[in-house]
C-alpha cells in the first residue's frame, strides 16, 4: 500500500511512522486512519521491527485529532464517518498496543483529541518541551475514542482523567511530565536524537521479553492477583527457554554485553 497522509520507514531495527498533514496540523482523515491501520498491521508481522517511533510532520502539531472540517462537511451524516474513523483507529492501536516491539510517541506539538489519545497508547512518551496536551472532545460535544479512556484513567487516575475530557484542560509538557502523561521532556532541536536514542537501545534489546511486558501489563488491568502471576509463570517459562533467554543467561555468566539482535 503506497502512503500519503502518512510516511514509513525502517531503519535500523526502527520502525518510523510520521504523520503527514501537516497543514492541516496532522489531523486524522479516513486516509489517515487506514494508513495508520495498514501500517500498524504491516509492522506486527515483520521480524525487522524490534521498535516503532510515532511522531508528526512540521513543528506545530503531533496530532491535532480527527479533522473537523470533513466532520463539518457530513452534516447529519458525520456518525457514519466517525464510526468508519474510529473503526480503522481502534485497530491500529489494538495492533500497536500488542505488537512485540515497543512503541514511542515523541510528541512535537499539540496532541489534541485523537492525538492525545494515541499518544497515550503508546509504551513511552518523549515530548518536546514546546508540546500541549489536551483532551478537546467535549468542546466539540464528543465524546473521548482512540482507546483514552482505557489508558488515560491508568496513568493518571479517574479525577484527573475527568478533569481532562470536562474541563479540556491544557496541559504543558512539564505538567504532563508531571502528570505521569510522559516519560521525558527535551528542547524541541533534540527530539528526534532522544527518540533515536532510545529507540536504539530498545533495539538493542530482547524483542520477545519486550513484547512480553506490554501483554502482561494490558493483562493485568483485567486479572485477579492469581490469575496474573500464573501469566508471569507462563511468559517467563517461555522467555527463559528462548533463544534470547538463554543468550541473556549466557551473557550474565560470561559477564559480557547481551547480543539479543543475533539471538538465535
Amino acid at each position: 500500500m503506497a502512503y500519503d497522509a502518512l510516511r514509513l520507514e525502517i531503519d535500523n531495527n526502527v520502525a518510523w511512522i510520521t504523520l503527514n498533514r501537516p497543514d492541516a496540523l496532522n489531523a486524522l482523515n479516513v486516509d489517515a486512519v487506514r494508513e495508520l491501520y495498514d501500517i500498524a498491521n504491516r509492522l506486527t508481522d515483520d521480524d525487522r521491527v524490534r521498535v516503532a517511533v510515532l511522531t508528526g510532520a512540521g513543528e506545530r502539531a503531533f496530532c491535532a485529532g480527527g479533522d473537523v472540517v470533513d466532520f463539518a462537511a457530513r452534516g447529519e451524516q458525520v456518525g457514519t464517518l466517525v464510526r468508519e474513523i474510529t473503526g480503522y483507529l481502534h485497530l491500529a492501536i489494538a495492533r500497536l498496543a500488542w505488537m512485540r516491539a515497543p512503541v514511542i510517541a515523541a510528541v512535537n506539538g499539540i496532541a489534541a483529541g485523537g492525538g492525545f489519545s494515541l499518544a497515550m497508547a503508546c509504551d513511552l512518551v518523549i515530548a518536546a518541551d514546546t508540546a500541549r496536551f489536551t483532551s478537546v472532545y467535549t468542546q466539540i460535544g464528543f465524546t473521548p475514542d482512540g482507546s483514552s479512556t482505557y489508558f488515560l484513567p491508568r496513568l493518571i487516575g479517574r479525577r484527573r482523567a475527568m478533569e481532562m475530557y470536562l474541563t479540556n484542560r491544557v496541559l504543558s509538557a512539564q505538567e504532563a511530565l508531571d502528570w505521569g502523561l510522559v516519560n521525558r521532556v527535551v528542547k524541541p532541536a533534540d527530539l528526534l536524537s532522544e527518540a533515536r536514542t532510545l529507540a536504539a537501545r530498545l533495539a538493542d534489546g530482547p524483542l520477545e521479553a519486550h513484547g512480553g511486558v506490554k501483554r502482561l501489563m494490558l493483562l493485568a488491568d483485567t486479572n485477579g492477583l492469581e490469575s496474573q502471576m500464573e501469566q508471569e509463570t507462563r511468559f517467563i517459562a517461555a522467555a527463559s527457554g528462548g533463544a534470547e533467554g538463554r543468550e541473556g543467561v549466557r551473557a550474565f555468566v560470561e559477564k559480557r554485553k547481551a547480543m539479543f539482535r543475533r539471538a538465535g
